[in-house]
């Protein structure tokens, strides 16, 4: 089924299918009301290290992509990551990939994206 990404703090549509929020951290400002989320896959989230070192600093994604893959394939990520693949195969709809990063190209739900497309 295909797989998008979308802020949370854009409105929830049905186009949006099966939500699920792929942010170790809860979004700040969104009630998990609002949020309307069939799942937070918490743990799929880079690591606090990682996502410290990335710092939000668009010249460093290119780095933080290969090490946060590396992560996906090897860390504790890696059940998380099994699971969402199996959840994109299980529902005979449309899976939005819900991140709260305010760059909306540079960010761990593209990374998650494009390993889940390739499946």
């Amino acid at each position: 089924m295909p797989v998008q990404t979308k802020r949370i703090y854009e409105e929830a549509n049905k186009k949006d299918g099966v939500r699920v929020l792929v942010d170790r951290v809860w979004p700040r400002g969104v009630s998990k009301e609002d949020a309307k989320l069939d799942y937070w896959m918490k743990e799929i989230g880079p690591s606090s290290d990682l996502r410290k070192w990335l710092g939000h600093d668009p010249d460093k994604y290119n780095e933080f992509k290969k090490k946060y893959k590396q992560e996906l394939e090897d860390g504790e990520q890696q059940e998380e990551l099994k699971k969402l693949k199996e959840l994109t195969k299980k529902h005979n709809k449309n899976i939005t990939l819900v991140f709260a990063a305010k760059d909306e190209q540079n960010n761990q739900a593209k990374v998650i994206k494009e390993i889940v497309d390739r499946q």
